[in-house]
């Protein structure tokens, strides 16, 4: 994955533009495939909002791999900071022959508080950003999760936005243990995510969205008893109204 990942760093940065203003706000839904969790055989499917709006200071997206919302605030040019709540999706054993066998009880969704900082440049005329994301569980046993993500643009012209993206998280031991159902995790790298996102204009208002990526699970989480593969997928394809 990290091979196609700089495959598309060294596309011809005269093929790329700006990857859209930033002044357009997008409201939508799409039809999701996922691991059943990280770690499991099994592909469900689901429907995920699609969001994207940014006021002063208000803020809320689903564009940066987490559904959260909340204020920041320019600190220089290009440069942001803000805290933020975030909807935090926990773990069903219905959805998993692997975790009934185990009789593991349902991990519920949750909310987290945190605090982010975002970087935006370009290279060339290649759009890129740099976030980095902390993200405390309000249920002090879910633990804390750390993020890291670059996002490249790849394309902007004739309506369509192809972009890529890297991502790096960390969590805490509670995070790890609450989880993968262990009863002792040291604080660690818990997965990679590497993919693409996708959008093209079928009209004024009207935008259909995409995205794939591929996650790989580390550290303790990886050898934990309910993790049946390290590697996972997830695809999305939706629409959304942009105004």
């Amino acid at each position: 994955m990290m091979r196609l990942f700089w495959l598309l760093l060294i596309v011809p940065f005269a093929a790329l533009a700006q990857i859209a203003p930033e002044d357009y706000t997008l409201v939508g839904v799409a039809v999701r495939t996922r691991p059943a969790y990280d770690g499991s055989d099994s592909q469900r499917t689901d429907l995920i909002p699609i969001l994207r709006y940014y006021g002063k200071p208000w803020f809320a997206r689903t564009t940066q791999g987490v559904l959260e919302g909340g204020a920041r605030w320019g600190l220089a040019r290009g440069l942001d900071a803000g805290v933020q709540l975030a909807y935090e999706e926990g773990r069903k054993t219905s959805e998993s022959s692997l975790l009934q066998s185990l009789n593991l009880p349902d991990v519920d969704p949750g909310v987290s508080i945190g605090a982010h900082i975002e970087w935006d440049s370009t290279i060339g005329q290649a759009p890129i950003s740099l976030l980095g994301r902390v993200r405390q569980n309000t249920d002090t046993d879910r633990g804390a999760q750390a993020d890291l993500r670059l996002n490249v643009g790849l394309h902007g012209g004739g309506g369509l936005i192809v972009a890529a993206f890297a991502q790096a998280t960390w969590a805490s031991s509670k995070s790890i243990e609450s989880l993968y159902a262990m009863n002792s995790a040291d604080s660690s790298l818990l997965h990679t995510s590497i993919g693409l996102l996708g959008s093209y204009d079928l009209s004024r208002h009207w935008t259909a969205v995409a995205g794939v990526q591929g996650r790989r699970l580390h550290g303790a989480a990886a050898g934990s008893i309910i993790v049946e593969n390290k590697s996972s997928y997830y695809a999305n394809a939706g629409l959304a109204y942009r105004f």
